[in-house]
């Protein structure tokens, strides 16, 4: 009895399809892996800004007077929301501002210092809040400021003692050319502390 063998024509198709089996399978794998891990760091990236507009809310919401004696808002814009608040609990009064600058949403606090009580801007200390937001990009207000009848306050010079309400709205995305989309983060806080005037 005579066994055939493969012949060499043979034994090279095979190798062949092998070998785009396993170009296939690698391919796959490795286009998951990367698709897996753009949605976990956008996951990351969105976890991350979610704590930060909690500390935000909470901050704003404890909007009060200086320990200078100061109004409790120092200036409002689109992309920056300036004011004071007691946000450590120690009974003294921090400056606080939330602003972007780029794709980051950043947080700079300035406790008083002497006797008066004062604030100097050297003493800020910054934090990043959020990276990859998109808010500039995109021409969207961070912040939104309403009055208390629920009408935005869109006059950011006069109108700082109108602000009883503030909303924010923060878009991120680590990369807007690939998937997962952007994601839109919304919260507001009441200035508990503040009194419209009359």
């Amino acid at each position: 009895m005579h066994t055939r063998g493969f012949t060499f024509i043979e034994t090279i198709v095979v190798i062949s399809i092998f070998t785009v089996m396993i170009g296939a399978i690698v391919s796959s794998v490795l286009a998951f892996y990367r698709g897996n891990t753009n949605a976990l760091e956008q996951s990351y990236a969105v976890n991350s800004a979610r704590r930060g507009v909690e500390f935000a809310v909470r901050d704003m919401r404890e909007a009060t007077y200086s320990d200078e004696g100061a109004y409790p808002i120092i200036s409002i814009d689109p992309q920056e929301f300036y004011f004071y608040s007691d946000i450590d609990r120690d009974n003294s009064v921090e400056r606080v501002r939330y602003f972007a600058d780029g794709t980051f949403l950043y947080k700079g606090v300035t406790e008083s210092a002497g006797d008066p009580p004062t604030y100097s801007d050297a003493n800020e200390v910054t934090s990043i809040i959020s990276e990859d937001v998109r808010n500039g990009e995109q021409g969207v207000s961070i912040f939104r400021y309403y009055d208390e009848t629920g009408n935005e306050v869109v006059d950011f010079d006069a109108g700082i003692t109108d602000v009883v309400f503030v909303s924010i709205n923060l878009i991120v995305n680590i990369n807007p050319i690939r998937l997962p989309n952007e994601f839109t983060l919304r919260s507001s806080a009441t200035l508990r502390n503040l009194k419209p005037t009359q």
